[in-house]
This record gives C-alpha cells, structure tokens and sequence, in this order.
C-alpha cells in the first residue's frame, strides 16, 4: 500500500535545506526519502525556478533560500515561501508535564 503526505518533495527538499544550508545531496536525499538523483533533479529545478542559488564553498555546495517568492499554486500566490518554512521550522512545543495526561 503506497503512502501519501501533505508535502511535496519539492517542499520537503527546501525544508531540509532551509534547516541546513549546507547539506550535501545525499544527506537531502535520506531527509527526503528519495534517491539522491532524484535530489538533485529537485534541488535543479528549485535553482531554476528561483528559490534556491547554489554556491560553490571548496569541494561542497551552500544553499541560499529565497523566502520572499511566492508558492506556485495561483490559489496561493499571495503567500511566500518563508510563510510556510517559518511554520513547518518551528519547533513544536511541548507540553509541560502537568499538562501532560
């Protein structure tokens, strides 16, 4: 039975690069869960479209995010890429043991 999630592999690649900049395509690939050529096919064409530049620091690369370009979908064109990375990098906060029950 195939799984679903509420993310794309596009987004979840921006977020595992967001939360580390510096990571390599095999780290992203295994945050992900798909093969590291499907990583890069993902991180190129986030290149492409504008919401990652790749630099070159000696023998590895460092990821730049743009957080002010809008999400894809025309329905939500009004909100921007660092919308959505500011809630899903959040830590979620836990409940103090005496909320706990």
């Amino acid at each position: 039975m195939a799984t679903w999630t509420f993310l794309t592999n596009h987004a979840q690649v921006l977020l595992c690069v967001a939360q580390d900049p510096r990571m390599r395509l095999r780290d992203i690939a295994e945050c992900v869960g798909i093969t590291e050529r499907a990583a890069h096919r993902i991180v190129t064409e986030l290149e492409e479209a504008g919401y990652l530049t790749r630099h070159r620091a000696g023998n590895r690369n460092h990821y730049e995010v743009h957080p002010d370009l809008p999400l894809r979908r025309p329905s939500q064109e009004d909100h921007r890429i660092g919308e959505l990375l500011s809630v899903l990098l959040k830590k979620p906060r836990r409940k103090p043991p005496s909320e706990a029950t």
